[in-house]
């Protein structure tokens, strides 16, 4: 499994970036897939996540301004980032989870990030 992201850039405060996200490789529409993000010096945190009967769930501090969406016959998957504030910025990966039954757990498959930056 391989992942692209792409879409990031240098936004001014208050503005609209759409993140996308190409999965390529054995991929099955059950796969949960999301967005995480890392500022420097900070862990990696969830942004947004979506399974594959298309639940999902943010992170607090992205709730209602952040959309995540998949096409499954495409294999994408989108993020759409509005209100953008300074502490958005970071780079955003994408997350594929694979969940291997002889071991009983996922295995995550990354992109190679994308950076997001929020000027004020």
């Amino acid at each position: 499994v391989q992942l692209q992201a792409s879409g990031g850039g240098l936004v001014q405060v208050g503005g609209s970036l759409r993140l996308s996200c190409a999965a390529y490789g054995s991929i099955s529409n059950v796969n949960p897939m999301g967005w995480y993000r890392q500022a420097p010096g900070k862990q990696r945190e969830l942004v947004a996540q979506i399974t594959g009967g298309n639940s999902t769930n943010y992170a607090e501090s992205v709730k209602g301004r952040f959309t995540i969406s998949r096409d499954n016959a495409r294999n994408t998957l989108s993020l759409q980032m509005n209100s953008l504030k300074p502490e958005d910025t970071a780079v955003y990966y994408c997350n594929l989870r694979s969940f291997q039954v002889l071991v009983g757990s996922y295995y995550d498959y990354w992109g190679q990030g994308t950076q997001v930056t929020v000027s004020s």
